[in-house]
């Protein structure tokens, strides 16, 4: 069995009925940052959320009757999970998924919310898989594979389809790789229909698997990592994806954590869409100009998912503000009497800036009782405005040491 754009455009007919043709728009913001024309295709505007729906309904569709009544299992470090309880609740049809012990919550219960019976079980995804196989051959069950499936890939593959449809005059697609079902599928589909486009695939760089994949000539295992990108975090791609990465995909970069959480920030504030990790992931790698030869060509970053753990989405926004200068963290030194506090908090509010925590000291120091030390947080607008801020109260007589 091969994948092909003949193979690519019968998945379309099979999941039209359920799957939502995903908006895709220009975004001036971050075509002045990355020096292109960018576009971004939003599979986190998907039902269940991510674009693994394609795939697993697509392969649903193609399972016999037998298959079906056993039930299905599959494992997954969320999206895949979600993709296959959603298409096997369609089809009426038991699912199981197992998913790594680090997968976000928020994933684990919308898992179970579809309808699947959910197990948890290893750190990373190659652990969990192992699980599902062996829960696989007590059950009997029809284990639905999460990218290393032609029917997986091809259904991934008819968001190029509607990539090409809506921007014939595409010339890049940058693309996040795990474990390679959904580059291959797109790559396949959008080389077959316009061999000039430039296909680029974006991973964890302490994840790396399909660039040492293609540097060694095969699949190799590397060393598993949790990243932000976990849905990408896959220590082996699949052997059927790499024959097609191999042959179809024109580059792979990696990216760092950090450039993840910028780009989710980025994506969050400037875009107002809500993206996890392995969303973010070419984006993450524009602003960072990992890619060469963008400048002036239309190019699509695929966001493939929005099922972001609210924790972590939290914890970043923090993160990016404290980096930005935009969360400043300092000390006051105060006279210990009522009112000072109150003072201080006005004339930062009268600029502008909003107090996030107070914690007062006042036990005894070395400049005596009658002083009391004062840690605060605050945001500001910008960091010309948190600068403009503390040289004020400076220039009022206030003693501040900012801290990091």
């Amino acid at each position: 069995m091969e994948l092909n754009l003949e193979r690519i455009k019968k998945a379309q007919e099979n999941i039209k009925e359920v799957v939502r043709k995903t908006p895709m728009f220009h975004t001036s913001t971050f075509s002045k940052k990355c020096d292109c024309n960018l576009y971004l295709k939003c599979e986190n505007k998907q039902k269940t959320g991510a674009f693994k729906l394609r795939g697993a309904y697509n392969k649903l569709v193609n399972l016999t009757e037998e298959e079906k009544k056993r039930g299905v299992i599959a494992s997954s470090a969320g999206n895949h999970a979600q993709g296959v309880a959603y298409a096997a609740t369609s089809f009426n049809v038991k699912s199981t998924i197992v998913m790594p012990l680090t997968a976000p919550q928020a994933k684990v219960a919308a898992t179970k919310g579809y309808g699947a019976e959910v197990i948890q079980a290893g750190q990373v995804y190659d652990e969990c898989h192992d699980k599902a196989v062996e829960v696989q051959k007590e059950t009997g069950a029809t284990f639905l594979e999460p990218f290393n499936d032609i029917d997986v890939m091809a259904g991934q593959g008819t968001i190029a389809l509607e990539m090409l449809e809506d921007l014939p005059e595409a010339d890049v697609i940058v693309v996040p790789i795990g474990g390679g079902g959904l580059i291959s599928g797109i790559a396949v589909a959008a080389k077959s229909i316009k061999p000039s486009i430039r296909i680029v695939g974006v991973e964890p760089e302490i994840v790396p698997s399909a660039k040492v994949a293609l540097e060694k000539g095969k699949a190799t295992t590397v060393p598993g990592a949790k990243s932000l990108a976990d849905g990408i975090s896959v220590s082996t791609i699949g052997d059927e994806c790499f024959k097609y990465i191999q042959k179809y995909v024109d580059e792979v970069v990696t990216i760092s954590e950090d450039e993840i959480a910028h780009a989710m920030f980025q994506i969050m504030e400037r875009n107002k869409l809500i993206v996890e990790g392995s969303g973010a992931a070419p984006l993450a790698a524009l602003l960072a100009k990992k890619i060469d030869g963008i400048e002036g060509k239309n190019v699509i970053a695929l966001v493939s998912g929005g099922n972001t753990d609210i924790a972590t989405t939290a914890k970043i926004i923090e993160r990016e503000l404290v980096f930005e200068k935009r969360r400043i963290r300092f000390e006051a030194e105060l006279q210990d009497k009522a009112g000072t506090l109150g003072a201080l908090i006005s004339e930062i509010g009268a600029m502008g800036g909003n107090v996030v925590t107070v914690r007062q000291n006042s036990n005894w120091n070395e400049r005596g009782l009658e002083s009391a030390d004062v840690s605060l947080e605050i945001t500001v607008q910008s960091e010309e405005h948190g600068e403009s801020i503390i040289k004020s109260l400076r220039d009022k007589g206030y003693v501040i040491n900012i801290k990091k």
